[in-house]
Order: C-alpha cells, then sequence, then structure tokens
C-alpha cells in the first residue's frame, strides 16, 4: 500500500475551539508506547494526559482520556536566577514488564519516571477501622472480620516514582531509553549523560563538546536516541547539520564518533541562512535499525548506517519558503524544531509544516502527499484531501498560496502508531487523530 494510496480519514480531535489559547495548554510532545495501545501528550503547562486505544471493533483511531496528572511545575533555580519552565520537552515510554505503565518526562532540567497503575478493587472489611476510616474502639470489637476486595469504578493513578535531576547545565532537548530497558541517555546542548533507571543521583557523561573556551563553541547537541537493537550504539545530531554515530564498547567518553553522517557543503549556494536551515532539529532510528531519518529546516533525509558521505533518501518539506527566509527570521520561525517519525513498517515518513500542514513520503513509490489538520472537516471517516501550495503569482482553484499561510498555525509533533496507519499531530492545543480508511 503505497503513501498516494493510503486514503487519510479523520477520526478525532481532542482539545477546546478557544480564540485566545493559553501558552499552557500548547501540546510540546506526542508519544505512542511500543503497542500503540497508550498515546501520551505533555504541554507546556507541565501536564501530561493519556489516551488509550478504544479496544474490539473498529476504527482504530479512537482514543480515549485514560490519565491526567502534574508531571513538572514551575522551579527557579537561585543560583543563576533563571526560571525552570514547566514545559514538557520529550516524553518516552519503557518496555511493559507488569501490568503497570512507566514513562520517562522531562522539562529542561528534571527528568522524572513515573508508574501508571489500575485500580478497579477496594479491601472491605476492617477489623480496627470504620468504613469511613475512623479508628474503632478496640473495647467494642467482639469478632473478627476476614477483609475482602470489592469493584470499584476503574482509577487510574499516576504516581512518581524516580526523579533524575541536577546533572544537566543547559536545557534538556532529548530524552532516550537504551533497549536494554534498564538504562536511559538525556542530552542538553553540550553534553550527554547515561543513566540507571534504578540510580538517581548519579549519571554517567558519555559526550562533551563544551570547549574549554565558550567563545570558541561552533556546535551544540539538537538531539539524541540510541539504537532500537544494539544497546551499545547511540547517535545525536548537530547544528552543524551532522549526525555522529557513537560506540559505547569502543571507550568510556564518546567523544570520538564511530561514523559520521554529513553532506558536503555547495559553496556556491552559501548564504546568511544556510547555517541556520541546516541545523537538524530530529533523529530516529527506523524501526529496523538499518537508517536514520533526520529533519531540518527545509527538508527530510534518510541515511543508509552504511553509508556516511550523503543521504540515501532527500525530501523537500516546504521549498517554497527558501524565498521567504528572512521574513522567517524576523518573525522567529526560522527557529522552529520540527520534529518526525517513521511509519511502523518503514516505509513512510511523516513530518510537519506550517499552516498545520503535514507531509508524508512513501519511500519505495517516492510519492508524498500534503495534508492539513483541520476541523473544517470533522466527521469520521471524512476522507482528506491533499492540500497544493502555489509559488507562482496564479494559483490553480485548488492551491494555496505560499503568501497566505499562517505562520502560526505550524505542525510540530507527529507520530505514527508503531503497528497501525494511525497517526497523532499535534496543532498547537489540539491533538488530531486520522487513520487510514481500510484501516
Amino acid at each position: 500500500m503505497s503513501g498516494s494510496e493510503i486514503q487519510w480519514c479523520f477520526s478525532q480531535v481532542k482539545g477546546t475551539i478557544e480564540e485566545e489559547i493559553t501558552d499552557a495548554d500548547i501540546i510540546s510532545c506526542v508519544e505512542f508506547n511500543s503497542t500503540g495501545e497508550l498515546l501520551a501528550t505533555g504541554d507546556k503547562g507541565g501536564r501530561i494526559v493519556i489516551f488509550q486505544q478504544e479496544q474490539g471493533n473498529p476504527p482504530f483511531g479512537e482514543y480515549n482520556v485514560y490519565s491526567t496528572f502534574q508531571s513538572h511545575e514551575p522551579e527557579f533555580d537561585y543560583l543563576k536566577s533563571l526560571e525552570i519552565e514547566e514545559k514538557i520537552n520529550k516524553i518516552r515510554w519503557l518496555e511493559r514488564a507488569n501490568p503497570a505503565h512507566f514513562l520517562l518526562s522531562t522539562n529542561d532540567k528534571t527528568i522524572k519516571l513515573w508508574k501508571v497503575t489500575e485500580r478497579d478493587r477496594k479491601p472491605e472489611g476492617f477489623n480496627l477501622k470504620m468504613s469511613d476510616g475512623s479508628l474503632r474502639d478496640p473495647s467494642s470489637i467482639d469478632s473478627l472480620v476476614v477483609p475482602v476486595f470489592k469493584p470499584m469504578e476503574l482509577m487510574v493513578e499516576a504516581s512518581p516514582r524516580r526523579i533524575f535531576a541536577n546533572a544537566h547545565t543547559y536545557h534538556i532537548n532529548s530524552i532516550s531509553v537504551n533497549s536494554d530497558q534498564q538504562t536511559f541517555m538525556s542530552a542538553d546542548d553540550l553534553r550527554i549523560n547515561l543513566w540507571h533507571l534504578e540510580i538517581t543521583d548519579q549519571s554517567f557523561n558519555i559526550v562533551d563538546i563544551k570547549p574549554a573556551n565558550m567563545e570558541e563553541l561552533t556546535e551544540v547537541i539538537t538531539a539524541a536516541e540510541f539504537h532500537p537493537r544494539d544497546c551499545n550504539s547511540f547517535v545525536y545530531s548537530s547544528s552543524k547539520g551532522s549526525i555522529r554515530l557513537c560506540d559505547m564498547r569502543q571507550r568510556a567518553l564518546c567523544d570520538q564518533h564511530a561514523k559520521l553522517f554529513e553532506e558536503p557543503d555547495d559553496p556556491s549556494s552559501r548564504n546568511f541562512f544556510s547555517e541556520i536551515i541546516s541545523s537538524v532539529s530530529d533523529v530516529k532510528f527506523s524501526n529496523n535499525g538499518r537508517y536514520l531519518v533526520t529533519r531540518d529546516y527545509l527538508n527530510v533525509k534518510v541515511w543508509d548506517l552504511q553509508m556516511e558521505s550523503r543521504p540515501v533518501e532527500t525530501y523537500q518539506v516546504h521549498e517554497y519558503l527558501r524565498s521567504k527566509l528572512c521574513s522567517l527570521y524576523e518573525n522567529d520561525c526560522i527557529f522552529d524544531k520540527f520534529e518526525c517519525a517513521w511509519s511502523g513498517n518503514d516505509r513512510h515518513v511523516i513530518t510537519g509544516s506550517y499552516n498545520n500542514f503535514f507531509r508524508i513520503f512513501d519511500r519505495d513509490t517516492k510519492k508524498e502527499v500534503t495534508l492539513e489538520a483541520s476541523r473544517e472537516n470533522v466527521k469520521p471517516k471524512t476522507v482528506l484531501k491533499s492540500k497544493k501550495v502555489s509559488q507562482a503569482g496564479r494559483k490553480k482553484k485548488d492551491e494555496i498560496s505560499v503568501d497566505s499561510l499562517d505562520f502560526q498555525r505550524k505542525i510540530l509533533h507527529t507520530a505514527w502508531h508503531p503497528h497501525q496507519n494511525v497517526l497523532a499531530i499535534a496543532a498547537t492545543n489540539n491533538l488530531y487523530l486520522f487513520q487510514s480508511k481500510d484501516t
């Protein structure tokens, strides 16, 4: 089934329709768990909302609220006189090993491990306590009762199990759980730390690119991820457009990379914006572990781990913005960090754009489609129409002029269900769910 043949349908939209959206309600990350049964979103207000997929009959794109909790609170760093925002930067699920679910969430400074459990029974028949919890007079007890568990309305509880703090001088931009399910890493602008899930008071620094003299700083780390199968391998991307693959078996401090994925620069096309738009905002291993997908400002690139010199595939996301870089620089949009995601079978790649557009690329047929996350057609099973943007002065009937794009409506965070054609798209304070027509 190719990308052009997948007919995407509207399934659901979560979130309110408000003229004035508060900053705290803006979704800042979206993440499916490994089965796709649960979908977590984090927002700028430090809240996490977990949705659960409806079981049984289709549609598969139906998700309902499972649990909502406050993950992070605003803090103040008194040593540096800095406010630390509560905004959730990343969420990562752990593989399920018992009836509970576990996930990691992070803001700029602190990572938390959350345990999400269900409770549908409560104990009744205490000897020393009344039903309201008050203590009974021991002298009035003339017989012993055996407490029993009685059914109750399902409660989902989220409790913080561990807090990993005070290890990052700069803002955390990535967390990634290792395939061994025992360790994870966290990355900021200049360092990557390795943690054990059981140990909160120490971490091991595995990458440090901080120069002795900060005036010599030429690049920063933008994203990092563990290989899905090899627990010794990980990659990190930089603001200079390079991706480094590191092997923790070679040395303790992975400042010397095993492989460097970098496209040669074309000196003739260099300009003021070249370095800004070449910064990699996201990097993800394919599910089979053979490829990497990276996103810079204008392109999505697929790299083969066996070939470092250039990407095997390059997809233009919104090339029509190249002529608008000056105004995008002035309104700061050029610094937007778009994410990308693989489909479960590694055949498709999804990423976001402006005007609430998102793009899906089919790696087999090389076909691509532009779709819009919109409340206009909100009937379930409504097939999405592909969108086209016109650069020329005259536009065709169904095209949208590049000058009329809304740069405040942007899709930065996208996720693809690991086993089904179900998409989760974050658009400001709304979460859109789409599914293929035949799902």
